[in-house]
């Protein structure tokens, strides 16, 4: 977490930095009134993001994580990810939260890897969205062509996760 923070620090030195070049320093305070006023709108849902995560990580019991999501739990969990995944409203904001939960709570690092490649790819909180904007033949082609993809990704983080991750 703290080299995120880090590398973001960084990220808008640069872009201030930028900002600064371009415009001279009115610019650069006129980016960080924004970025507060989005902050501001952002703030109460990210406050009850976190405190549904941390209630998900008191309420789920080991052994139910155990059972259903951690590395043992096989193509259940990665089918219970899969569906998770492209179920959870809001995206982002909503879902890497619930992945931490989950990483905290026993989960495996498959089933977390296809819960966050379902999220990304298969949300079906926007496909309406995407049928008024591109047409349903096109989203349905797109579904289909991205349903195999989270749990592949999920078989491939569980079998060279380990690996990569130190964890031999």
């Amino acid at each position: 977490m703290k080299a995120a923070a880090i590398v973001m620090g960084v990220l808008l030195l640069g872009v201030m930095g930028l900002a600064a070049w371009k415009g001279g320093w009115p610019l650069v305070v006129e980016g960080l009134k924004r970025g507060g006023k989005e902050g501001m709108i952002l703030l109460p849902l990210l406050v009850v993001v976190f405190m549904l995560t941390g209630l998900v990580q008191v309420l789920l019991p080991r052994d139910l994580v155990a059972h259903w999501l951690s590395d043992e739990s096989g193509w259940k969990g990665i089918g219970v990810a899969w569906v998770a995944g492209a179920l959870t409203p809001g995206g982002g904001p909503i879902g890497l939260p619930l992945a931490a939960a989950l990483v905290r709570s026993g989960a495996g690092l498959g089933v977390v890897v296809t819960y966050l490649t379902s999220l990304s790819m298969l949300s079906f909180i926007r496909v309406p969205m995407e049928v008024a904007i591109y047409g349903g033949r096109m989203t349905g082609l797109r579904l289909v062509a991205s349903l195999a993809l989270p749990p592949l990704a999920g078989l491939l983080a569980h079998a060279f996760g380990p690996l990569l991750m130190g964890r031999t």
